[in-house]
């Protein structure tokens, strides 16, 4: 009579309007997708929208785990499924209360009639479950103002369902409900978060690294591979562009002026990183960029660094703090590999004294001198490595192509 399920919850942004079925859709690829090493566990939909997981003898803890990487997902609960009658309701509701881990001394019940026909309204329901659950459980009381459970109760037309705890979802809209991005990922901790945050707002995202071999070494890149392996986990799968930077940032060391290295290297970044979007069908540049962090993200270098660039930049930490950005590495799994000590091609080539106030008449300028720049350009896009990444994988199993 009674199955273990799941109850879904999304965000009421999502869906409301003319795009309703175009989310619900992505989320459930989503959901199915991370359901897949959980066989039995099935997807369901009751007959006023309601989205449910049938564990099936299935483990919650895994199931929460998984659940834990849906975008869109706002909360979820664990909860007993029953007929909508009154006798299967108080054994669902007293089994709910009994497998608490923890017993209460107060609750009170929460009823939603969905179903009208059902035979008694929501103040006689309160009022039968909890009768039934008070004769069972000794010890424990009403409080209808600041219970230590509130016992939820929906009754719907095919089933009804019981629970008493919500887990939290990463929120954000489903991913690739809003188009493709490009992610310029470093190895450090901003970018990582950065990509993670986009993925949250509904960006499907492919990362850019630019690698300057043999100044940066094998295990710079695997680091890269590895973060973008994290960030997989809440996609399926990330394509990772490997960028050979290393010509470029030498002829740049070579035949510009030192302050304005950081300023010219990151313009070349953005017009790769653009002509690797026009390939994939990418609408925007995610970077990592926090307003004032270091010398090329003061206003004045993000704006000449972002006019090289047509494609809108996003910039989800442009006013967060190492602070505040930390906590969400760490929880998402990228900070322990983002704190390895190999170096990327920024921080090689960092002069002693760079310009944090660049005018983009100087930097044009010095670009124009710099002939050699639009085919440079274009042999690194050429030579660009192409990866796809999954979760869990080692390098040998990732596809390239």
């Amino acid at each position: 009579m009674k199955t273990d399920v799941i109850l879904l919850r999304f965000g009421e942004i999502m869906l409301k309007g003319r795009n309703r079925a175009r989310f619900e859709n992505q989320i459930v690829q989503q959901i199915k997708r991370v359901l897949k090493p959980l066989p039995k566990a099935e997807l369901l939909k009751e007959s006023h929208g309601r989205m449910y997981i049938e564990l099936n003898g299935e483990r919650y803890e895994e199931a929460e785990k998984a659940l834990g990487k849906v975008f869109g997902l706002l909360s979820f609960s664990p909860a007993v499924k029953a007929p909508p009658e009154l006798a299967a309701l108080q054994e669902a509701a007293l089994a709910e209360m009994n497998r608490l881990p923890v017993k209460p001394k107060t609750f009170k019940v929460s009823v939603r009639r969905v179903n009208k026909q059902f035979p008694y309204d929501t103040y006689e329901m309160h009022r039968l479950l909890g009768g039934h659950i008070l004769q069972h459980i000794e010890g424990l009381e009403v409080d209808v103002n600041d219970p230590e459970v509130e016992l939820n109760v929906e009754i719907r037309n095919r089933e009804s369902f019981v629970y008493s705890q919500r887990a939290p979802g990463p929120g954000g809209f489903p991913l690739g409900s809003n188009g493709k991005a490009m992610l310029m990922l470093s190895g450090g901790i901003d970018s990582p978060v950065a990509g993670y945050l986009a993925m949250k707002r509904g960006l499907r995202v492919e990362a850019v690294h630019f690698h300057s071999y043999p100044y940066t070494s094998e295990r710079a890149k695997q680091k890269v591979i590895d973060l973008t392996r994290t960030l997989a986990d809440y996609a399926g799968s990330i394509h990772l562009h490997l960028v050979p930077f290393t010509d470029i940032q030498t002829k740049l060391k070579e035949s510009c002026r030192e302050n304005l290295i950081i300023t010219l290297m990151r313009r070349a970044m953005f017009r790769i990183t653009e002509r690797l979007a026009e390939r994939r069908d990418a609408m925007a540049i995610v970077t990592g960029e926090s307003l004032g962090q270091v010398a090329s993200q003061t206003l004045a270098n993000m704006n000449v660094i972002g006019r090289a660039a047509q494609l809108p930049v996003i910039r989800p930490l442009v006013t967060m703090d190492k602070l505040e950005i930390m906590p969400i590495a760490e929880t998402i799994g990228t900070f322990p590999i983002s704190i390895l000590p190999y170096e990327d091609c920024c921080t090689l080539f960092v002069p002693k004294s760079p310009s944090t106030n660049p005018s983009l008449k100087v930097v044009e300028r010095q670009e124009q001198w710099m002939e050699w720049l639009p085919e440079a350009i274009e042999e690194a896009v050429r030579n660009t490595e192409l990866m796809l990444v999954k979760p869990e994988q080692t390098t040998d199993e990732d596809r390239l192509f």
